[in-house]
Order: structure tokens, then C-alpha cells, then sequence
């Protein structure tokens, strides 16, 4: 799931913007291939995986390292499952984060991995300006002494409709 930009160019004061965040994970939890990265990463080092994923989260890195302890559901796990679900505001319950901790780990670090990777990009607005070129209307882009340009989307007339994949 891609992050929705609106851009308000309608009026002469700068552009508003407006991110939407779903409430539902942006993968399955059996999406490994929606980022090898991730899934190789988790399959060739998982403790090492899983360590770097809770740093990136702001946990601690060695906090994983916990769940080596036997019990039937990983604590850390779960734990984490959790803070991410509330965090990031994604509908779900205890219920199903224990099982997905239990049943598959490694998917379901995986799964937070990419949330974390997704939740976090930076989004970088440009203002743009409309500019008429001859019978087709262009949004004009300038950064640093470079140019850009690209047609007006005419399905969003009040501004510009993007995804903010980084």
C-alpha cells in the first residue's frame, strides 16, 4: 500500500498536503515476495533480522534475543506485532498477533519489517506550477537546475494525485 499525496494548487498560497495511512497491514503476512530484501535478510539471519527490525522500530536491538527463552508463544514476538498494530493505528486484535507470532515468527517479522520500511519513507513535496503549452496543460517542476514537466491529470481537477513510493 502506497501512501496518497493530494496537492492543492487551486490557490495562490502553497500547496496543502494531505497523507492518508490505511488501517490495514500494506502486505500479507505471506507477502515476503512484495520485498525479497526483507524475506532474505529474515531467512539467511534471522536473529540478526529480527534484532535490526526492533532497532529500526526504536526498541531495543538485543530485545529478540529474548524470545530464544521456550514457551509456547514468543513474548518479543508479540510484543512487538502489538506496538506496531498500535502504533500505526492497523485494525486487529491480541488474538491474532499471538497466533501469527506463534505459527509462522519469521513471517510475521517479515510482515513488520515492511510495515516499519513502508510507514517510514519520507515524503518530498515539489511545488508545481500550471503552465499552458499549446493546447495541453503541464505541471512544471523546478529543483536545483532541473526541469521537469508532465501533463495534468485530468481526472483530478482541484490538483495532483501521487503515490509517494520512495
Amino acid at each position: 500500500m502506497a501512501t496518497n499525496v493530494f496537492i492543492n494548487n487551486n490557490q495562490p498560497q502553497a500547496p496543502i498536503l494531505i497523507a492518508a495511512q490505511s488501517n490495514q497491514w500494506s502486505t500479507g503476512i505471506w507477502g515476503c515476495f512484495d520485498d525479497l530484501s526483507v524475506c532474505c535478510f529474515a531467512s539467511w539471519c534471522f536473529p540478526w533480522f529480527a534484532c535490526n527490525t526492533a532497532s529500526e522500530f526504536g526498541e531495543c536491538f538485543c530485545l529478540p534475543l529474548l524470545d530464544v527463552i521456550p514457551s509456547c508463544t514468543p513474548p518479543v514476538s508479540m510484543s512487538m506485532r502489538v506496538a506496531v498494530r498500535h502504533r500505526y493505528k492497523i485494525q486487529g486484535d491480541m488474538t491474532g498477533d499471538c497466533l501469527y507470532s506463534t505459527i509462522c515468527n519469521t513471517c510475521s517479522w517479515c510482515q513488520i519489517a515492511r510495515e516499519i520500511k513502508r510507514r517510514s519513507q519520507v515524503l518530498t513535496v515539489i511545488p508545481a506550477q500550471p503552465v499552458q503549452l499549446g493546447a495541453q496543460q503541464y505541471m512544471m517542476t523546478t529543483q536545483m537546475g532541473v526541469v521537469t514537466s508532465q501533463p495534468v491529470i485530468s481526472a483530478a481537477p482541484q490538483g495532483i494525485v501521487t503515490n509517494a513510493v520512495m
